[in-house]
């Protein structure tokens, strides 16, 4: 079932005569649980027409070789399972909005998925005002569609919950996969060898000091898998360990689900059909949380600076920036882990060598930058280039998000005190109380 609240026009194109329907796939990076491919195929069985998918690979904002070589993986099995299923795969590097523009000229129709960040935004306004064809975008990377669960940026989670809640039962329905009934296999258009990653990170002319890693490999195979594992092994426990480091209960699903190469409905779909006491504080995380963290980043223009705070926070950081510190780091020296508290220093390690840090550990170590910036502006950039550089799961609404609650977004006001004013305030002291650090640090130090 595809709900209508899904389905968006982006422009007021006529269906025209063409040769296929296409998909320009660009971040619902995957074949399977993608309202978008469904309702391109649903569209193309209507029209007797072919499906053509199309992706353009082209440098996106902060992003470099490990990101890269992650996607990558994911598309070649998208390619792979779509020609199954008799549908040519079209990758491109070329700018998307150009590559897609072009392709259209011979469609009858254009589908899209959704992204929020602005980047995203901008690339299906501008392709839609080129179209000839319409162009309609399809939501598959929420559980329930951005504007239906809030028509407002919300203030927390607890503002949130109630109202993407009373959604949930419409919209956690699994999606049928359609049959293509007409091949596309055999058309003659053009498409980019994908199979070599470094040429391509080579032609893309991207930073490639930060290389791939090896502990994560791409693709919606070995989403399922980390899914799979998470059930079996972990899910009980998740409620009772999420938060210790030590214990390292997470799913290890944010990369994949930040390159769209698993469906949040599948996965929430997975859980809900498992017996495991976890399931609920599992599920609080994947919808409410992931998902006003879409709401912030749609609603707040300025998601990504430290404007986008709320007033009580960016004021009372402002009434405490002349504290002293008792350290202070420079960003180099942070990016090395070259910090007296090794705690830290074994979340960024975690974080430079395995692509991703625990999320526990992230909030403490935002909180440290922070503590240990000359202002609080500095700290937010320091640490939104950080995350952002190094995570697989970076540069996505989960990361904005994430690094602005460091700052007091969708938190409250704490006992005022130095440096952080009423910021909620984390110390080395509390992880030793509450976890095993040495058993973390050691899985972190370990790493290389």
């Amino acid at each position: 079932m595809i709900q209508e609240q899904r389905i968006r026009a982006l422009n007021q194109a006529k269906e025209q005569k063409g040769s296929y329907v296409l998909y320009w796939m660009q971040q619902s990076q995957r074949a399977v649980c993608n309202h978008a491919l469904e309702f391109a195929i649903e569209a193309a069985n209507r029209l007797s027409l072919p499906v053509v998918v199309f992706f353009g690979i082209t440098p996106f904002p902060e992003s470099n070789a490990r990101h890269y070589a992650f996607m990558l993986e994911g598309l070649q099995e998208v390619r792979d399972y779509l020609a199954r299923r008799g549908i040519l795969f079209a990758p491109r590097i070329v700018f998307p909005v150009d590559g897609a523009a072009s392709l259209a000229e011979q469609a009858s129709l254009a589908v899209t998925d959704r992204g929020y960040l602005r980047v995203q935004k901008e690339w299906r306004r501008a392709a839609a005002e080129r179209m000839v064809c319409p162009l309609v975008q399809v939501e598959s990377d929420v559980i329930v569609p951005v504007e239906t669960a809030s028509g407002k940026e919300e203030y927390s989670a607890g503002t949130f919950r109630p109202r993407i809640t009373r959604y949930l039962y419409a919209y956690l329905r699994p999606l049928a996969e359609r049959e293509c009934l007409r091949d596309s296999l055999d058309m003659d258009i053009e498409r980019d060898d994908i199979d070599d990653a470094a040429r391509i990170i080579r032609m893309l002319d991207v930073d490639t000091s930060v290389r791939p890693v090896q502990f994560y490999r791409g693709g919606s195979t070995e989403a399922l898998r980390h899914l799979d594992t998470f059930i079996d092994k972990r899910l009980d426990q998740f409620a009772e360990l999420r938060n210790d480091p030590g214990a390292d209960c997470s799913s290890n699903l944010s990369p994949y689900l930040h390159f769209g190469q698993i469906s949040p409905l599948q996965t929430a779909l997975a859980v809900i059909d498992s017996s495991s006491p976890g399931k609920d504080r599992f599920l609080e995380e994947l919808i409410v949380r992931r998902e006003l963290a879409a709401n912030f980043v749609h609603y707040n223009p300025v998601y990504d600076t430290f404007r986008c705070l709320p007033e009580w926070s960016r004021k009372t950081l402002s009434k405490h920036v002349r504290d002293r510190r008792e350290y202070h780091y420079t960003t180099g020296e942070l990016e090395a882990g070259n910090t007296h508290d090794r705690y830290w220093n074994a979340a960024q390690r975690e974080m430079v060598f395995s692509g991703k840090m625990h999320g526990y550990m992230r909030m403490y170590w935002g909180k440290k930058i922070l503590e240990w910036s000359a202002t609080p502006e500095a700290a937010f950039e320091t640490a939104l280039t950080l995350n952002n550089r190094y995570n697989l799961d970076g540069r996505d609404p989960n990361g904005f998000a994430g690094v602005a609650w460091c700052f007091g977004k969708h938190d409250r006001a704490w006992p005022e005190r130095a440096v952080f004013g009423k910021i909620r305030y984390m110390n080395d002291r509390g992880l030793e109380r509450k976890f095993d650090m040495d058993a973390y640090c050691a899985r972190a130090n370990a790493l290389q």
